[in-house]
């Protein structure tokens, strides 16, 4: 496993023998006998506080198909999912909760929303959204804001208020999510899957203490403007005394991608096999923003990270040397004959923890409060040009 921003100091060495010795560095290594508890609470549980105080934070399985990326995830859990078995998504929304319904979050006003996105053959599929008639269906486009920011536009997000809420929408949606057999597995992912938790809190600050540099408060008469560095004006003493609303939001995405595969191995034809090139054909777009962004022979003379060469890439630009702390999971089989897949699997990993991400809070600033400063700061202002 590899983390765009670990603060993890130790690394964990994984040695392939083969023709010539390959060495791949990583945060976490997890051998057959480890856990689904074991992997989420090393790896993930403390990507869920960083969640709660306000970061972004991306959560992606990568690796071959039939490599274990679903199970490790947990997008094809239920609630009745047996809880030895249980993968990263419904533990951390336990957690999530838990910690939400603790004393510490009783003073927030808290909002909880999901999507579900596909990406099946380029095209953008809402899969909470169970309308038959595709041509009343919002058109899912993807959009940048004023501040860089990707919005998925579009997108059905439905407010939720319990874990079983969310597994709810989490099953139904799987259930919506484009399956299919090939040679090497009877239930091969055909597309790429996001599923996204966003969370809004907004939280009451202290003002008390806060000045200006310039003054708050109003004259008497124009004639007498007040100097400089006045007490604030009684209207304004109010709100500095009861504090304001300070609103945080974070976006949890967690990332099930469709295997990469082998034309040969999978036997596939028709339909199967232009499934397979679209999911490759996403799969190496990723990998070269990957290696633009991670491979340091090339990041020093690279100025275009090719964002936009696939939906897949785009949806996740935030994520990928973006503001979101960024956990990349990289599944392998212990198989011999599948050696090849899992040494281009490390390598995709191993740049993968090159890449430095800057993550922020996410935190809206007490507008109403900076208005009324503002405001003041400018009628003063005026006065003294008088």
């Amino acid at each position: 496993m590899t983390n765009s921003n670990s603060e993890n100091t130790t690394v964990q060495v994984v040695i392939v023998h083969g023709d010539k010795k390959l060495t791949f560095n990583f945060d976490y290594v997890f051998g057959p006998e480890t856990q689904q508890r074991d992997v989420y609470d090393i790896s993930v549980r403390n990507m869920v506080d960083k969640f709660l105080e306000g970061f972004n934070v991306t959560i992606l399985a990568y690796g071959q198909t039939s490599s274990g990326k679903t199970y490790t995830m947990g997008t094809s859990d239920s609630v009745s999912s047996i809880q030895e078995s249980r993968g990263i998504i419904p533990r951390a929304l336990h957690t999530l909760f838990s910690y939400i319904s603790s004393a510490q979050f009783k003073s927030r006003k808290i909002t909880m929303k999901v999507s579900f996105i596909e990406i099946y053959n380029e095209d953008l599929n809402d899969l909470l959204n169970d309308t038959d008639d595709d041509e009343n269906k919002p058109q899912l486009l993807i959009r940048e804001d004023s501040k860089g920011n990707i919005i998925w536009s579009g997108l059905q997000e439905i407010k939720v208020n319990s874990v079983e809420e969310v597994m709810g929408h989490l099953a139904r949606g799987s259930l919506n999510r484009q399956v299919g057999a090939t040679d090497m597995n009877s239930q091969s992912s055909r597309s790429h899957a996001i599923f996204s938790v966003t969370l809004c809190q907004q939280k009451q600050i202290s003002t008390n203490g806060i000045s200006s540099p310039t003054p708050l408060s109003r004259p008497s008469t124009p004639s007498t403007p007040t100097k400089l560095g006045s007490p604030p004006p009684r209207r304004l003493s109010k709100i500095l005394d009861d504090g304001e609303w300070v609103t945080v939001t974070s976006k949890f995405n967690f990332v099930d991608l469709a295997g990469s595969e082998r034309l040969k191995r999978t036997a596939v034809s028709g339909d199967r096999a232009k499934e397979g090139i679209s999911i490759n054909s996403g799969l190496l777009a990723l990998g070269n923003v990957i290696s633009a962004l991670g491979d340091p022979s090339k990041a020093r003379n690279t100025t275009h990270i090719p964002y936009r060469d696939s939906k897949l890439t785009r949806l996740l630009q935030d994520s990928l040397g973006g503001n979101a702390q960024t956990l990349m999971i990289a599944c392998v089989s212990p198989a011999e004959y599948n050696i090849s897949e899992t040494i281009n699997t490390l390598k995709y990993a191993n740049r993968a923890r090159n890449i430095k991400n800057s993550a922020i809070v996410n935190q809206e600033e007490a507008e109403i409060l900076l208005l009324l400063i503002l405001m003041v700061m400018v009628e003063d202002l005026l006065l003294l040009l008088v």
